[in-house]
């Protein structure tokens, strides 16, 4: 017998295809830096479980204010690749017209925030729409993403203890992959569980196994049921692994032993999840393979439709600064585009 929030077989299908899909996409985006065809890249292997769970139990008017690697819940908002690839080259067809570092999208029809480097900022953001979304009497969640590292800046704190105070509708999700860049997680804090320090705010914190789709999913739905009903925040940390690493500046083979890694490859959340699914009945190892090749024939083409597009107009430059472009920022587009077309600048 389910009980409430447990994912039905379909939603445990399209879990199983995005986690597959982004770790095809995942890995062909580290590729690609190592190449020398995009500059930067921020892995989630590893993670797929705990992403593609969280975002599969919201709504799609809620808000998700990402970290930095969250790709898995990029597709599981429904993200198409093609865009998220153009943005990782920056080319003409970006959105964002290539202005933000690769891996630091956001999209404002998906509601999903612009990513921000500087750790832990996305926490206070989260609850300020929260406690927007509560005034309005909008029935919406806001969900931060961010790791380990973050619950030792102040904005964790700002947030957490603004959304206790006011029970706003914000779902923390604390993805403890057990590394903040090279420090290990026991460095920053002797909380025997970083879960359990929502309690001192005032509200639930749950520990769940984020390599377990169905447990994200569940802890998830059942955090936005309490939300909505006006119950208050809720913070969900989610045990699972860095695989790689950090980013692509980053050499994990010099803070971290590599048995550590061989122990949580074991625990490899897509593995598990196609094991389950094919347990139930519900999958095969057929349809399982056929699911892995597909994802990596439409990661293909969606580089491959990228790389078409040329790089961003130099005018763009100038675009979005105002609404309403002052004198001064025309005479500068001008001035730009001359030096352009003079050769004296090199777009």
């Amino acid at each position: 017998m389910s009980e409430v929030g447990d994912p039905s077989k379909e939603t445990m299908l399209r879990g199983f295809r995005l986690m597959v899909l982004g770790r095809a996409a995942d890995e062909r985006g580290t590729n690609l830096q190592r190449q020398g065809r995009i500059g930067f890249y921020v892995p989630m292997n590893g993670q797929e479980a705990a992403q593609v769970g969280c975002g599969l139990a919201l709504d799609a008017q809620d808000w998700i204010l990402p970290a930095y690697r969250e790709l898995g819940v990029a597709l599981a908002r429904g993200i198409p690749l093609k865009t998220l690839f153009d943005q990782f080259f920056g080319n003409s067809a970006d959105l964002l017209k290539g202005r933000q570092m690769p891996c630091h999208y956001g999209y404002r029809d998906y509601r999903y925030i612009t990513a921000s480097s500087p750790i832990g900022t996305q926490i206070v953001l989260a609850t300020g729409i929260a406690a927007a979304s509560l005034y309005k009497g909008e029935k919406v969640v806001s969900v931060p993403f961010f790791g380990d590292g973050a619950t030792s800046s102040s904005d964790f704190h700002a947030g957490m203890n603004f959304a206790g105070v006011y029970k706003a509708p914000v779902i923390f999700f604390l993805q403890n992959n057990g590394w903040a860049i090279s420090l290990p997680r026991e460095k920053q804090t002797r909380s025997p569980t970083l879960a359990e320090k929502a309690e001192a705010y005032g509200f639930p914190g749950v520990q769940v196994d984020g390599n377990d789709f169905a447990a994200v999913y569940k802890a998830v739905s059942q955090a936005r049921a309490r939300a909505v009903a006006g119950e208050g925040p809720t913070l969900i940390e989610a045990l699972t692994f860095r695989m790689g690493p950090h980013s692509t500046s980053d050499d994990p083979t010099r803070y971290r032993k590599s048995e550590v890694v061989a122990s949580w490859r074991e625990k490899d959340p897509i593995d598990r999840l196609q094991s389950e699914l094919i347990a139930k009945g519900w999958l095969d190892e057929a349809g399982a393979e056929k699911i892995h090749e597909e994802a990596k024939l439409e990661v293909q083409s969606a580089i491959d439709a990228a790389e078409k597009s040329p790089p961003p107009d130099p005018s763009t430059l100038f675009d979005d600064v105002f609404k309403e472009p002052t004198s001064l920022l025309e005479e500068q587009r001008r001035e730009f585009l001359e030096m352009v077309s003079q050769g004296v600048l090199r777009p």
